[in-house]
């Protein structure tokens, strides 16, 4: 680990920032400064949220300081949008745990079911997989990342809408990156993945290492 580096945490979908807590914590204790933000994620549409959620964060961290990420599901959408349209001085890895990179079935499927929208706002709307949706009309990766997913679901009606193995919201196939450094499958669950001990281990040791345990 370089000696000033920072580690910008970003929280998913109709989540807070305290869902990013325990992970905050453990990336401290390994020596790293953190910023761990809440956005509004049900108010606004990606592109909105990523201006309302990463300038804020990256002040917080020094200037003279290596900059990561550590994302959880939207919150990997967010960091794509902005480094299409932003450079970022300093920029070192980026770890996301859960992302619908290629959109998700789920939202395919559910769209237009009553109380969608309300739950999960437009930018719970624009993680499709068809070709218009914002996942797909980020290009493919030009900054080092690595990916985990998750293997298992504690929605199985979810999961039957979501072809090939899932962590409940996303498969492992959408969750790929074009560009990506790294890619690892782990028995873990999308709602819970950034408490899992051993993915956050395994966090430490990309941002460390610039690969994954194996």
């Amino acid at each position: 680990m370089a000696e000033a580096s920072c580690v910008i945490l970003l929280h998913g979908l109709a989540r807070s920032a305290d869902s990013m807590n325990e992970m905050a914590e453990k990336l401290t204790t390994a020596g790293y400064t953190t910023v761990n933000l809440g956005y509004p994620s049900r108010d606004f549409a990606i592109e909105t949220l990523t201006e309302k959620a990463i300038p804020p964060a990256l002040e917080q961290c020094a200037t003279d300081t290596e900059i990561s990420f550590v994302t959880h599901s939207l919150g990997g959408i967010l960091v794509r949008q902005y480094l299409q349209a932003h450079d970022i001085d300093g920029l070192h890895r980026v770890v996301m745990l859960g992302p619908p990179n290629q959109g998700s079935e789920v939202v395919d499927k559910l769209r237009d079911v009553p109380g969608f929208h309300w739950l999960n706002g437009d930018a719970g709307l624009e993680l499709g997989t068809e070709t218009g949706s914002v996942p797909q009309q980020l290009g493919p990766a030009n900054f080092d990342v690595g990916i985990i997913a998750g293997s298992k679901s504690i929605n199985w009606i979810l999961s039957l809408l979501i072809p090939g193995d899932d962590d409940g919201k996303v498969s492992i196939e959408r969750s790929k990156l074009a560009g990506m450094n790294d890619h690892i499958v782990m028995p873990t669950t999308h709602p819970l993945m950034m408490n899992n001990n051993d993915v956050i281990d395994q966090v430490i040791h990309y941002l460390d290492h610039g690969e994954f345990m194996r």
